[in-house]
């Protein structure tokens, strides 16, 4: 008797209707119901193709929810660890312990050592350069910085349904 049994077995997933899981069933029928609501509610006033165009950036995140999946991640968590990464993180630094004297030492050191092994020496000195601390963004401006492309974002979508409506009431 001979019994197959899926290799992977941590990946398997029962289906509920039409292959689907009870996830992907549930976050398909609310983003239908969305979407189908937006494009009714819409519709009278730009037609039905942007109607559809304004529907789609609102379905989009609400069906990669129940479909996507990273390494065992959702959609919004996914989401929501990037953009903790993106923006969420403190700015790493870097502050030399090493003093110019010190990198004047260490210069001295090789030179002699140069030229106690026989090494040909020119005599000609290098520049001394200063090492200064690097200090990138801190997280208040990566924070401002969202807030503000978010607005943007916004704003465009709406400005873009407004121009739609009245483009649509003209003509």
């Amino acid at each position: 008797m001979v019994i197959e049994v899926n290799k992977d077995i941590d990946r398997y997933k029962e289906s509920v209707v039409l292959g689907l899981t009870a996830r992907q069933l549930i976050y398909s029928i609310i983003s239908v119901v969305i979407g189908g609501g937006i494009v009714l509610l819409v519709y009278p006033y730009v037609g039905l193709t942007t109607s559809a165009y304004i529907a789609i950036p609102v379905v989009a995140p609400i069906a990669l929810t129940g479909f996507y999946s990273y390494n065992g991640m959702t959609f919004m968590e996914m989401m929501k660890l990037k953009l903790h990464f993106s923006f969420g993180n403190k700015a790493l630094t870097y502050v030399s312990t090493e003093s110019a004297d010190e990198i004047r030492k260490v210069q001295l050191e090789e030179e002699t050592a140069g030229k106690k092994k026989g090494f040909f020496f020119t005599g000609k000195k290098t520049k001394q350069t200063e090492v200064t601390p690097v200090h990138t963004g801190s997280k208040e401006s990566a924070k401002k910085s969202l807030m503000l492309m978010l607005f943007a974002v916004v704003g465009l979508v709406v400005l873009f349904v407004v121009a739609a409506v009245i483009l649509k009431m003209y003509m």
